[in-house]
């Protein structure tokens, strides 16, 4: 049976990778947060636990099992398999897995920032997914937003930028104002 992989970030915006076989899905009892690390000066997105959240993504078939490009796209996290915590409209049996940061591998401080060409991508995802409300409820269910946003959006340095519609941008910035982000250049 070909296995899965829970999307929760920018593996939501399918323009951004080529599995196949993608659908809508939710992991109960994990949140999105935004971690610090010590391998590199901008913040990842992670799932913790949190029994009280569910949260919104994809699910995506891994071709013939294998793990390995997706293993390397995600360097960094640590694979888990998501058992009950996925919810799905696949076969009950259908291996499932998400990504996160370790929490051995997480820092408190440091100066590290939300790449908003990052941010882009990942909401330009969820405004196609899960429409306005999905947008909203990614924000709502993310820890972190005092981490300061780098405005790169001039010069994307997310190497799977997209490129957005002024009214996707103005959606990003709405919520931005909304959770009161701080943007720096």
């Amino acid at each position: 049976m070909t296995p899965y992989f829970f999307g929760y970030g920018s593996l939501v915006n399918s323009a951004t990778h080529t599995y196949p076989d993608t659908r809508p899905a939710r992991l109960a009892g994990w949140r999105r947060a935004w971690v610090r690390t010590a391998s590199r000066d901008v913040v990842f997105l992670t799932v913790v636990q949190d029994k009280s959240v569910t949260i919104d993504g994809l699910v995506a078939a891994v071709p013939d099992a294998d793990w390995t490009a997706l293993d390397r796209r995600e360097a960094g996290y640590a694979r888990h398999l998501s058992g009950a915590s996925a919810i799905h409209d696949l076969d009950p049996a259908t291996e499932i897995a998400h990504y996160a940061i370790p929490p051995t591998l997480q820092q408190r401080s440091g100066e590290h920032v939300i790449l908003l060409s990052y941010l882009d991508v990942v909401v330009q995802g969820f405004l196609h997914r899960f429409g306005p409300e999905g947008v909203r409820r990614f924000f709502d269910t993310t820890l972190g937003w005092d981490t300061a946003v780098r405005d790169d959006r001039l010069a994307p340095v997310y190497p799977r930028h997209q490129q957005l519609k002024p009214e996707e941008l103005a959606v990003v910035d709405l919520h931005l104002e909304r959770v009161g982000a701080r943007i720096v250049t």
